[in-house]
């Protein structure tokens, strides 16, 4: 990343998203070069990478068009897609969304580019603003509207890379395109998937996502290893998280000693994300996951492997014994294993 340095932008706000560009060091580089006045992260995985960066940002749980909608001045998101083209495709997904047209300028890390999206003559001079101090190329582009209807293709997609909605993988890819529908109550493929009929209905069971605004990717959701860290305390509550792990950071609190995680991709994520703060995960699983995250556990994890039932029935039955007070972590582990007997094999996850 080469350029020369714009001075110190205060009155600008960096909006970043995904894990790639703190994984990277572009998030590093980009406040040391261009001086933000604040950084604001979107999305889970993004914030994990941000907390063991020890970066100074703002976090928001919210997705990049609606972080970018509420701030106010000159913003710009900052991405590192899989490849130069699923970046520019993300972007232009946000661009599509903003409201009443507003443009958006884009730090694409994987091509080094600057998308300035529905630009004025104003944007465009902030384009290129960014694009001299980073050494970037300056591209503007249309951004449309996003479209309506029953349809959504989800491009960009790798082959045999998984295809997620609203955090639940529903598939594994075929094409680079793959197109679902909404069709009597429920989300259904049409074109480019593998589908996991096992996704689909635990997405019914979640309610019909409306296809226009729902999350929608392919691929991992962070390819770096977690750092390990340290800090849950031994006794508190249990948090449950039920095939949702994205949801996990809007329940964590500093009283929570551990994590059931029911699902073997929520197992994967909740422990993936539970590692660098030291939360152990008891994780319900059945032997089928999709390699969303880097494996990666806190110590005191433990996973059970569903030998006889599903990981949905044993896991909700052991979420009805989770107490609704505090308890120590070890003595409900030892508890929960006796209580499973011979439907899982149990073991303990590596902890580097």
């Amino acid at each position: 990343m080469k350029g020369r340095s714009a001075g110190p932008l205060p009155d600008t706000v960096m909006v970043v998203h995904g894990p790639g560009a703190f994984d990277c060091g572009d998030v590093a580089r980009l406040q040391a070069l261009l001086g933000p006045g604040r950084t604001v992260v979107a999305g889970v995985m993004a914030r994990t990478a941000a907390e063991e960066s020890g970066l100074p940002v703002v976090f928001d749980g919210g997705i990049p068009g609606a972080v970018i909608a509420r701030e106010r001045g000159r913003v710009f998101l900052v991405n590192r897609g899989k490849t130069p083209e699923s970046g520019k495709i993300f972007g232009e997904i946000v661009a599509s969304r903003l409201p009443h047209g507003r443009p958006l300028v884009q730090l694409e890390c994987s091509s080094n580019t600057v998308f300035a999206w529905n630009g004025g003559e104003e944007d465009r001079r902030f384009g290129r603003l960014l694009a001299d101090a980073t050494g970037f190329t300056l591209e503007e582009a249309p951004a449309g509207s996003p479209r309506e209807g029953k349809e959504r293709a989800i491009r960009g997609c790798i082959p045999g890379e998984a295809v997620l909605v609203e955090g639940i993988v529903i598939g594994t890819a075929i094409g680079e395109t793959v197109v679902i529908r909404s069709e009597g109550g429920r989300i259904e493929a049409v074109s480019g998937l593998r589908p996991k009929l096992h996704g689909f209905e635990k997405l019914a069971r979640m309610g019909k996502p409306d296809l226009d605004r729902a999350w929608c990717k392919s691929g991992p959701v962070r390819r770096a290893r977690p750092k390990r860290g340290s800090g849950a305390p031994s006794m508190g509550r249990i948090l449950v998280i039920d095939h949702c792990g994205h949801d996990l950071y809007r329940s964590l609190s500093p009283g929570i000693c551990g994590v059931l995680a029911i699902g073997d991709d929520t197992t994967a994520v909740c422990g993936h994300i539970c590692a660098h703060l030291g939360v152990p995960v008891f994780g319900i699983v059945d032997g089928d996951p999709d390699g969303l995250v880097a494996s990666g556990f806190a110590p005191g994890s433990v996973i059970a492997e569903v030998v006889d039932g599903t990981d949905d029935e044993t896991g909700r039955e052991l979420a009805g014994q989770v107490p609704g007070c505090p308890v120590a972590w070890d003595d409900w582990v030892a508890r929960a294993v006796s209580l499973l007997g011979s439907r899982c094999r149990v073991t303990r996850p590596a902890v580097d």
